[in-house]
């Protein structure tokens, strides 16, 4: 995959990733803004029928105080009468209809000491009505005019004018209670299924007045309010308002489990969308370090095989066949290049077989300064051979581990390889023991090229080699120290790097010992 296709694709997911968290957003933000509209709209609806309720409860009982009055023989101030008859005949059919409207106006002039306002007396008008509507078949109207007698009365009572008259003096305390108000509040509230706590009042001109709860407090942002005991001559302008403490929790909890279930799925696709792009970059990453890996072992294989090439073609040359000496080198020559050729193999293999669990690595008691030892024998001739040295520094008491005596060797002479082929100079290695509580710690510290701290990181990786452009001047293939990582975790051991540029390594395994 080219570069710029990969960055096209990674930016067409990073937009898509963005798009779907801004569209769940939005949708849980409209969400919240319905459940809020909704939770408005219950409320008023609710406020609005208990005024309502309350408002009809008050006239119904001044009416029933009305009524009593007229038995007791009040006798009318003034009266008015009036009538409409409406005709219409149907000539096809023979058919008279008659509508009839009588309208019966009393006026009485009552005391007003039952109602406690502090007047003499108050004006009542009683309108009672009668409508009828009938239909005659052929002149049958001798008929209607007798049956007007006996219609059913449709009694209108209207007390509009003495009930305001009459409320607007009654204190607001003993027109409602608290008790009231909460019981229908609550009703209609639950019915609308806001099962809330709240607290209400009544105020007059935005003052409040005896009839609240115990705990109201205005707040203007978040209170409720519908007018409640209407008049036009009226100057209370009274307002019930209720309001909800715990208004912000209930609708959030309408909503939690939806915003929860948003939130999971959406950090679900971040999380996939994360890992998907981690493994990109990472098979990307890997795609070029065995880019890098096969031109490393094509030049670590091209050399050995063109000296080889070299030395057969020399020894085949009838001049060289029959020196023996010469012969002997070059033979020599072949067999190095052989090793050099076969331990490269070696070291693939192993890291497939390790990663397989396939290596079979069998643990016994020995002596870590033993295998030191034993590992600088290994490249003893190379380092006198760039004219340096290695100096031991053995100074733990106890050195006794659990381990594969082939492996860790191999281990240690990795490291030390390293240490000869990044030392642009004549290589000079330290190599330090010392006990730490149950555990030995070996310390192989050289004074070469160093390495940056982003090479720190992935000095253990497979195939990793820091980049030096197209310089070959350190062979190698990054499958060493990946070895040398895998063998050292084996063994229940911790490895790490301590380096800077230009100024050397130290590479520390810790072991634990055996008693």
């Amino acid at each position: 995959m080219s570069k710029k296709l990969f960055i096209i694709l990674v930016l067409l997911m990073s937009l898509s990733l963005v798009g779907i968290i801004f569209v769940q957003a939005y949708y849980i933000n409209n969400s919240i803004k319905n459940e809020e509209e909704q939770f408005t709209f219950n409320v008023k609806k609710a406020l609005s029928y208990t005024s309502q309720a309350i408002e009809e409860r008050e006239f119904k009982e001044h009416v029933v105080k009305f009524e009593k009055m007229f038995p007791e023989g009040v006798e009318v101030d003034t009266m008015g009468y009036r009538e409409l008859y409406l005709k219409t005949e149907d000539p096809s059919s023979n058919d008279v209809l008659i509508y009839r409207n009588s309208v019966l106006e009393e006026n009485y002039k009552l005391s007003s000491s039952i109602f406690d306002i502090g007047l003499d007396s108050i004006n009542i008008r009683k309108v009672l009505s009668e409508r009828e509507t009938k239909v005659f078949r052929g002149n049958n109207l001798d008929a209607m005019l007798l049956d007007i007698g006996k219609l059913t009365r449709s009694r209108e009572v209207f007390y509009d004018d003495a009930y305001k008259d009459l409320s607007f003096r009654v204190p607001i305390y003993k027109r409602v209670g608290s008790e009231e108000i909460h019981k229908l509040l609550k009703r209609k509230l639950t019915e609308d299924n806001i099962k809330l706590d709240f607290e209400f009042a009544i105020y007059s001109n935005n003052l409040a007045t005896k009839v609240q709860s115990s705990d109201f407090e205005l707040q203007k942002a978040s209170t409720f309010s519908v007018p409640i005991f209407q008049n036009d001559n009226d100057l209370n302008n009274y307002q019930l308002l209720v309001n909800f403490p715990h208004r912000n929790k209930f609708l959030q909890s309408s909503m939690i489990r939806m915003t929860l279930l948003s939130i999971i799925f959406t950090s679900i696709i971040v999380i996939a969308y994360y890992s998907a792009l981690a493994q990109l970059l990472k098979q990307r990453k890997i795609s070029e370090i065995k880019s890098d890996f096969i031109n490393n072992m094509t030049h670590e294989f091209k050399t050995p095989i063109a000296t080889i090439n070299l030395a057969l073609d020399a020894i085949r040359n009838p001049k060289i066949i029959d020196d023996k000496e010469k012969v002997m080198r070059y033979l020599n020559m072949i067999k190095d290049e052989n090793k050099r050729m076969h331990a490269q193999v070696e070291n693939v293999l192993r890291i497939s077989k390790l990663e397989k669990n396939e290596l079979n690595i069998s643990k016994e008691r020995v002596k870590l300064h033993d295998l030191i030892e034993d590992a600088i024998s290994h490249v003893a001739l190379i380092i006198e051979d760039r004219q340096g040295f290695i100096k031991t520094h053995l100074q733990a008491d106890k050195s006794s581990v659990l381990a594969n005596e082939t492996h860790f060797t191999n281990v240690i002479v990795n490291i030390l390889d390293n240490a000869i082929k990044y030392s642009p100079n004549p290589p000079k290695i330290d190599v330090y023991t010392e006990n730490v509580g149950t555990n030995v710690i070996l310390r192989i510290k050289d004074q070469g090229s160093g390495m940056s701290k982003v090479a720190q990181k992935h000095v253990f990786d497979k195939f990793y080699r820091e980049h030096t452009g197209n310089i070959h001047n350190v062979k190698g293939h990054g499958l060493g120290l990946a070895y040398v990582k895998q063998i050292v975790d084996d063994h229940q051991g911790h490895i790490s790097v301590e380096s800077e540029k230009d100024k050397g390594s130290t590479f520390i395994i810790k072991l634990p010992l055996i008693s």
